[in-house]
């Protein structure tokens, strides 16, 4: 059975990060399916399963491999936008963050320096604040 099963995925494209996402996908939409007694995400979620597996099992690894660069590409903005907002938020314990106002210029000031004065690294204006 194993030989045949081998044999089935000669030549076939498998599975990918894409395919992993559609499948927890699927498995989210049938557990809310569930609980909220909602065909519309059992729908979703057997659409999800049918897509997928048309995925694995195809043999056009260039679209395949397009498609999956495509979400990639996708995935990698925003876990770079919530990381982002991660380390701001991690900052804000040590430091202010203030914008210059001319130039919008973000400048990182540590925090528990009394009233100081800010010079922007980018546009040279200076100006006051609380620290």
């Amino acid at each position: 059975m194993r030989e045949k099963l081998q044999q089935f995925m000669v030549g076939r494209y498998g599975t990918d990060q894409l395919s992993r996402f559609l499948l927890i996908l699927a498995i989210i939409f049938m557990v809310v399916s569930i609980l909220f007694h909602s065909p519309i995400c059992n729908i979703i979620a057997i659409l999800l399963i049918i897509f997928c597996y048309y995925r694995i099992l195809s043999k056009n690894h260039s679209q395949r491999y397009s498609e999956n660069m495509a979400y990639l590409k996708y995935s990698q903005k925003a876990s770079g936008f919530f990381r982002a907002k991660k380390q701001y938020f991690t900052q804000l314990k040590n430091y202010h963050i203030y914008k210059c106002p001319s130039c919008r210029q973000k400048i990182r000031i540590p925090r528990g320096k009394g009233k100081i004065s800010i010079t922007c690294p980018k546009c040279r204006t200076e100006f006051i604040k609380n620290s």
